[in-house]
């Protein structure tokens, strides 16, 4: 599953679980619907991505401070982007 699918099911996850406060339909699986309607959501993932390939300065310097790996470094980046701890 790409990047681009897996940020689009979130989106529309957000849309439709009640655990995110969404709409879904009594009796109706917020995963069926999630199934059914992340392409709707392409154009807002995709949106996001293209956001986040400028890091702010705190971000860089999580990633400054992982060195290494492009994986680790990245994912030390996003993790300071969204408040969460990492570990270098």
């Amino acid at each position: 599953m790409t990047i681009v699918e897996r940020i689009a099911r979130v989106l529309a996850g957000q849309q439709f679980s009640r655990n995110a406060h969404g709409e879904a339909p009594d009796g109706v699986p917020a995963s069926d619907l999630v199934n059914l309607h992340w392409r709707d959501h392409v154009d807002d993932a995709l949106a996001v991505l293209k956001t986040m390939r400028e890091a702010d300065a705190e971000m860089a310097a999580a990633g400054n401070a992982a060195g290494g790996d492009a994986a680790t470094i990245w994912d030390a980046m996003v993790r300071t982007a969204v408040g969460e701890e990492h570990s270098l």
